[in-house]
C-alpha cells in the first residue's frame, strides 16, 4: 500500500493572510482567492486525471495548526486514509482527531516525530475538480 502519493497543501501563518496573498499575486502571480490557490497538476501514472495542490496563508493567531506551535503545517495526499491511519496508531503514532470526510476527501490529523501538526488528505478526486473550478461548494 502507498502511504503518501504527494503533496496536498502548505500552509501557513502569517500576520495578514489578506496582504499576504495579494503580495504573491502581484509580485509571484499566483491567482489568489479566499482560501490561497491551488495547482493542477497531471497524475503521472493516469495523465488524463488531474491532481492538486492548496496554498493558503492562515491568520497568525489561527487555532487550525494546534497543539503544534510551529508556524506551517503540511497537507499530504494519501491513498487510503482508513488503512493508513490503523497502520500509523499500531506504529504509534499519534492521531489528533477522527477522519473527517466531506465532498472533496478525507482528513485526518497526526503528530511527526518533533511535535509538527500533518494534514492527511485522501482526495475525491472528481468532487475536488468541480469545487476547484467552482461549480459546486
Amino acid at each position: 500500500m502507498k502511504r503518501v502519493t504527494g503533496i496536498g497543501g502548505i500552509f501557513f501563518k502569517c500576520q495578514n493572510p489578506e496582504k499576504m496573498k495579494d503580495w504573491y499575486k502581484t509580485h509571484l502571480g499566483l491567482a489568489t482567492d479566499a482560501y490561497g490557490t491551488t495547482f493542477e497538476w497531471r497524475e503521472s501514472e493516469n495523465p488524463n486525471q488531474k491532481g492538486h495542490t492548496q496554498w493558503s496563508p492562515f491568520s497568525e493567531t489561527t487555532k487550525y495548526f494546534e497543539p503544534s506551535q510551529r508556524e506551517f503545517m503540511i497537507n499530504y495526499r494519501v491513498e487510503n486514509l482508513t488503512e493508513l491511519v490503523e497502520l500509523l496508531k499500531a506504529e504509534g503514532v499519534t492521531i489528533c482527531d477522527e477522519i473527517a470526510s466531506y465532498d472533496y476527501g478525507k482528513f485526518v490529523h497526526i503528530l511527526d516525530a518533533e511535535g509538527n501538526k500533518v494534514e492527511l488528505w485522501e482526495p475525491v478526486t472528481e468532487e475536488f475538480e468541480k469545487v476547484a473550478e467552482g461549480t459546486t461548494k
